[in-house]
């Protein structure tokens, strides 16, 4: 297992391309036009921030990774991407829309995000976003609560580093923040990839929080056995389908000379 408590760019690319493929779905949402202003709210390694660009639109991914950045930058070289933190940033009401794909439930300060998006929006913009809902990926997080509790003697709770939201307690924070909101809220059991190692790969990217002061042989051990845990409820066909639960957010900053 590589090193812990970064992001792994190529890894992210090449075993969980997933999460930038139904981020497609989400752009038919978004309906970027030519001539927008578009920010790109943890855009990862950019493969969506580019897929934004392709309609013309002038569109900044911002990521708190630099390692993702980074990698963005090395694959997108025309594009603009900004390391920044979500949950603060500071951008002039300049933006016809913010889009978001998976990225919202790493961000605990969620009334920070909401305060942000809201002021980086122009009257009538747009806030496009999915991510973890309430019970997102429950069994993976019991599985891994139980092994490294039991194990380890790890209070894996006070280190889970997620924030999944109820689709009332999400539209309510938006609604504070004055936006008008429609929230959808669905289960996607998504296929990992690598077969009987898909957890390891799954918890390799993800789970770095949960593991910090064990050594990689212990990592090792606590994700196969995590993923043995698992086994039984999650995989099916040949793999490992994840219990994804992902709320969709289409909200927008009225514009009252409407």
């Amino acid at each position: 297992m590589d090193s812990l408590n970064q992001w792994q760019p190529l890894s992210y690319d090449q075993k969980l391309g997933f999460v930038s493929e139904y981020g497609k779905d989400l752009l038919s949402l978004l309906n970027p036009r030519k001539e927008e202003m578009i920010l790109d709210l943890g855009c990862g390694t950019g493969d969506l921030t580019y897929e934004i660009s392709r309609s013309g639109a002038k569109v900044v991914g911002i990521d708190a990774s630099a390692e993702m950045i980074g990698h963005a930058r090395e694959k997108y070289p025309s594009l603009e991407f900004r390391i920044d933190d979500a949950q603060k940033f500071r951008l002039e009401p300049c933006c016809d829309a913010v889009f978001s794909n998976a990225a919202l439930h790493w961000m605990k300060d969620a009334e920070g995000v909401a305060r942000s998006v809201w002021n980086t929006l122009k009257p009538g913009g747009r806030f496009i976003a999915e991510f973890g809902g309430a019970g997102n990926v429950s069994t993976i997080v019991n599985a891994m609560t139980d092994v490294l509790t039991a194990e380890y003697g790890i209070h894996a709770a006070a280190r889970n580093p997620w924030y999944f939201p109820s689709p009332g307690e999400y539209s309510s924070l938006l609604e504070r923040q004055g936006f008008t909101v429609l929230v959808y809220y669905f289960e996607r059991p998504t296929r990992l990839h690598d077969g009987q190692d898909g957890m390891l790969s799954w918890l390799g990217q993800f789970g770095d929080d949960f593991f910090h002061g064990l050594s990689p042989d212990e990592i090792r051990e606590a994700c196969i056995r995590i993923g043995e845990k698992v086994y039984g409820n999650l995989w099916r066909d040949g793999a490992i389908y994840a219990d994804y639960k992902r709320l969709r957010i289409v909200a927008e900053k009225p514009d009252h000379h409407k």
